[in-house]
């Protein structure tokens, strides 16, 4: 889901402060604490009424009483993190386990290794893939599908982006410039042998990375980018998002929808925008379906249809599930993606220094827009081809897929068979010999317990890049 999806945001009288948003989130606590009895009688109830001894239970009354147990339960829960729930993967024709281990973490995100265990080493080249998750509201999860598709031929990574309200204040800030400096850190990591895929809202900060490390000629530089449904210029087909971005101060959101984490919260007294403020955007935009889609849950449980509620609970499970982002992520990035356009007009800036997109040179850049995309507009994520004008053309690709809206682009049917053996092949080409002309770097030192060879403390802060001159 996009940053930008805040249509729906509390609304309060324009000349109060952030103060009076505050009691927002403990309003919240209250309520879910206030229902938890209710919660507890509904699933007792449901399960009573579902149980093969009782009589009710064959019954078309029954049925529905426990239906709508189900349903008030479900509606009332608070969703945690899912699983990612990936075992194996098909190498070849093989079946191949796969485990997930952390290679990297700081306060803000863990880096997953979607590691495979091979018996036999692959025929085809396995490119290492940076998946940098979307920090807009869901969790890295939401990438399931994605991570499955790439998984047989890429050696897999992702950004696991922690909820903010779980990082203690005493960790400091989180910024869109610590955003970008995490990024650099984790291509550091990986020793600047791997391509990297932004899905959606991070296609900013990753552009804004690579930039920064070709100004100082870093040699951990990706060789290759793939940006897909992201911002890079929201002036190019406006959608709804940009019109109420464009409508608004950043003073504004700031008042309506950044509230405070209340105790007992690892981050108690974070400013956050709230988990459960961007859910009610979310679901706002589409209200009428994910009413009929409760009410078929409804039908299908009393009609018994086990298969079609179980694809419910799947789904719902997953898009009910929703983490904070710190304010000041939040509002900048808001600032300067929708209401500034600070990135294409080559005002942006990485802590003091202004970002150049004209310096990306040696990194290869692949664009993936949807035709139905009603988040991020047709031209918005091609943007990117134009204010990078001195990436060599055989370094660049395209890609509209026709059909899909935002999130076909990374996910589905169309996502598996058109567009990913396409980044597939554009990643291939950019590890054919002769294909990317650079020095390849030795590998990266391994991450410690004391963090990579960027970061000093505090340790969401990297100390690689000067931030007081411009480059």
């Amino acid at each position: 889901m996009a940053i930008g999806e805040f249509a729906s945001a509390t609304r309060l009288p324009l000349q109060v402060d952030m103060s009076m948003s505050a009691p927002l989130y403990w309003l919240y606590e209250m309520s879910h604490a206030a229902l938890n009895p209710s919660r507890a009688c509904a699933e007792s109830s449901r399960l009573f009424l579902k149980n093969p001894i009782n009589p009710a239970a064959h019954t078309t009354l029954g049925k529905s009483m426990a239906a709508a147990c189900e349903l008030f339960e479900r509606t009332t829960r608070r969703y945690g993190k899912p699983l990612w729930n990936i075992d194996y993967t098909m190498v070849d024709g093989q079946k191949v386990p796969v485990h997930i281990n952390t290679a990297w973490s700081r306060p803000f995100c863990n880096l997953l290794h979607f590691e495979r265990a091979f018996e036999h080493p692959p025929r085809r080249p396995q490119p290492r893939l940076l998946v940098v998750a979307p920090m807009s509201g869901h969790y890295a999860t939401l990438l399931r599908g994605t991570v499955e598709a790439m998984l047989p031929t890429h050696d897999v990574y992702v950004t696991d982006w922690v909820d903010a309200k779980m990082v203690a204040l005493s960790e400091g800030r989180f910024g869109l410039s610590d955003y970008v400096d995490y990024i650099i850190s984790i291509f550091h990591r990986l020793g600047g042998d791997c391509h990297v895929m932004a899905v959606c809202q991070p296609a900013v900060p990753v552009l804004m990375a690579v930039a920064r490390m070709e100004q100082d000629g870093d040699p951990y530089v990706p060789k290759s980018m793939t940006l897909m449904g992201g911002p890079i210029d929201t002036r190019e087909g406006p959608t709804a998002v940009n019109a109420m971005a464009k409508d608004r101060s950043i003073e504004w959101f700031r008042r309506n929808v950044v509230t405070a984490v209340p105790w007992p919260h690892a981050g108690a007294m974070r400013e956050v925008y709230p988990g459960f403020l961007q859910l009610h955007g979310f679901m706002s935009m589409n209200l009428d379906r994910h009413l009929q889609a409760h009410w078929d849950l409804f039908r299908h449980l009393v009609a018994g249809d086990g298969d079609s509620a179980e694809k419910h609970r799947e789904f719902y499970d997953e898009y009910l599930a929703v983490m904070d982002l710190t304010a000041e992520f939040y509002l900048e990035t808001v600032e300067n993606v929708f209401i500034t356009h600070s990135l294409p007009k080559g005002e942006i800036m990485h802590h003091s220094v202004q970002v150049r997109t004209d310096a990306i040179r040696r990194c290869a850049l692949m664009t993936v827009e949807g035709e139905k995309d009603d988040i991020s507009g047709i031209g918005q994520t091609r943007a990117a081809h134009t204010i990078c004008p001195n990436i060599p053309e055989d370094k660049r690709a395209h890609w509209e897929q026709p059909g899909v809206g935002h999130y076909g682009v990374f996910n589905g049917s169309r996502f598996r068979a058109e567009i990913a053996p396409r980044i597939s092949d554009f990643i291939l080409s950019q590890e054919s010999p002769g294909s990317v002309k650079r020095e390849r770097p030795p590998a990266a030192p391994a991450a410690t317990d004391e963090g990579p060879d960027v970061f000093s403390v505090p340790s969401n802060v990297t100390a690689f890049y000067n931030r007081g001159t411009s480059a």
